[in-house]
């Protein structure tokens, strides 16, 4: 069943860099916070430099996805955003919107980190999704207790051995119940409970090392989420 609707996310937040940084953050920077963009087929529709950025990519039968940017300065080098994520989705819209709504933010929140610990840091991105088998109830849950940190609030510290991987020592940078980020002195860890969205677990890890390797960081992190399920 077809349900086409239009959807707007708004999300306001304060980060921990100027427009320029930020700029540079959301434009080609993307792989040290979220994921690669730069093969998007989007047309900029304002570009105003550094405080006005609107990415818009259009589609058969109206199909639209819409990203704006409107950045302020702020004292101490930092800036205001004022986020807007505007579309249509297709078909499950209510799933779809729940799942992209509840991404913003912690999204958002992985650009702050970058920009307050590893801004302009060369990095090596990769995507490992889980098994078709996470997309259970309690998917993210068992991925959660698997690496000891089920319990873990955001700001714990903690000293994780992941087997296949190794030790991660460092901060859980943000914990809900969809969502988990573990910073250490040289990588984020992000953890993705889409579980809850209709989709497979999935995480991705952001190397700032100098010393990535995507293939073997996908390989044993493979490994390790077989084995959780």
């Amino acid at each position: 069943m077809t349900d086409k609707r239009e959807f707007e996310i708004v999300y306001d937040t304060e980060l921990p860099g100027t427009p320029e940084r930020v700029w540079e953050a959301v434009t080609t920077g993307t792989p040290a916070w979220m994921f690669p963009t730069d093969q998007w087929p989007d047309v900029k529709t304002v570009q105003e430099y550094p405080t006005h950025l609107v990415s818009r990519m259009d589609g058969p039968d109206g199909w639209f996805n819409q990203l704006e940017h409107v950045l302020e300065p702020l004292d101490g080098g930092r800036a205001k955003l004022h986020y807007v994520h505007s579309g249509i989705f297709a078909d499950n819209w209510d799933e779809q919107y729940d799942g992209a709504s509840k991404h913003t933010e912690f999204y958002l929140h992985t650009l702050g980190q970058y920009l307050a610990h590893f801004d302009g840091r060369p990095v090596v991105f990769t995507d490992i999704q889980g098994p078709a088998a996470s997309q259970t109830p309690d998917g993210f849950d068992r991925l959660k207790k698997a690496l000891g940190v089920d319990s873990a609030a955001q700001g714990s510290a903690v000293d994780l051995e992941v087997d296949g991987v190794g030790r991660l020592s460092g901060e859980v940078d943000f914990a809900n119940e969809h969502f988990l980020g573990l910073r250490t002195a040289d990588a984020m860890y992000r953890f993705f409970g889409r579980n809850a969205f209709g989709a497979p677990v999935g995480m991705t890890v952001h190397d700032f090392s100098g010393s990535g390797d995507p293939a073997a960081t996908a390989e044993a992190w493979g490994r390790f989420l077989a084995k959780v399920y």
